[in-house]
């Protein structure tokens, strides 16, 4: 089963999502189930996990009420405010849905001592009773207080989005190798491979620019901790669906068919435990 571990759905607001600056336009409008249907047909994905783009239980709602309606959106990894006193009681109420299956705040717009803010890691804290897991989206300067994080909390699930968003665009790689080596020593932290070509010339990248980053990924995670993601329809901005789901197929071929199998789809059910439905 090949499950796209990280897409996105939205009703485009120019206010809402003004972080689609105007080198965007591309993805300045409408993405909904029926856009994407079509596209994991092709491509033979069986599934997705629909991951927020804003923060708002609105949204939340928006994503439980869309995979309700269409059986292929496997799990939903919402926005809860877990800095609010009342974290607890909004979790608790979203985990009445099966579909609800983590949650995700947009680290990489808060400040660096955000991630070990007392009110956020006393959020944190409240995931793994739950069974909710965590989806971290950072920069790698962020990278470090993110470890100190994660090393807090052994028994809760973890996934780095895109890689934590290594400057491909640059050529710039070893200050991210080291940071993220280091968080991929805690065995409970999983990595998407996802948004790399987004990260690096939205016109002119090749897959050679791509591989360094990919290697490291292999090496510090290893097969059984990497999920495979499109980042749709984000990804539209430097390429087809097909053309980033090609850099990861590609990449994988050198793998055993177990590895292939666990990369393209078992760690992501692993992960989000979508068996239980």
């Amino acid at each position: 089963m090949i499950i796209d571990s990280h897409q996105h759905f939205w009703k485009y607001d120019p206010i809402r999502d003004s972080w689609m600056d105007s080198g965007m336009k591309i993805i300045q409008q409408d993405f909904l189930p029926s856009d994407l249907k079509p596209i994991l047909t092709s491509n033979n994905v069986d599934g997705c996990i629909a991951v927020q783009a804003d923060q708002s239980e609105d949204e939340t709602n928006f994503l439980l009420q869309l995979a309700a309606e269409n059986d292929f959106i496997k799990g939903v990894v919402g926005w809860v405010d877990l800095c609010n006193t009342n974290a607890q009681q909004r979790l608790e109420h979203f985990t009445k849905d099966n579909l609800f299956k983590g949650v995700r705040h947009i680290l990489q717009a808060e400040k660096e001592d955000f991630i070990l803010s007392e009110a956020f890691v006393s959020g944190i804290k409240k995931l793994a009773p739950l069974n909710l897991t965590y989806d971290i989206l950072i920069f790698p300067h962020q990278l470090k207080n993110s470890t100190t994080l994660v090393s807090k909390f052994p028994d809760q699930k973890f996934v780095i989005d895109h890689l934590a968003k290594p400057p491909i665009k640059l050529g710039e790689i070893d200050h991210w190798k080291a940071s993220i080596k280091t968080l991929a020593s805690f065995q409970n932290v999983y990595c998407k491979l996802s948004g790399l070509t987004t990260e690096a010339n939205w016109m002119t990248w090749k897959t050679e620019d791509l591989t360094p980053y990919i290697d490291i990924i292999f090496e510090a995670f290893g097969a059984k901790r990497i999920l495979f993601g499109s980042d749709w329809p984000v990804c539209l901005l430097a390429g087809s669906y097909e053309k980033n789901k090609e850099v990861v197929t590609t990449y994988i071929m050198q793998l055993s068919q177990k590895e292939q199998d666990q990369v393209m789809g078992l760690n992501a059910i692993n992960f989000y435990g979508l068996n239980s439905h």
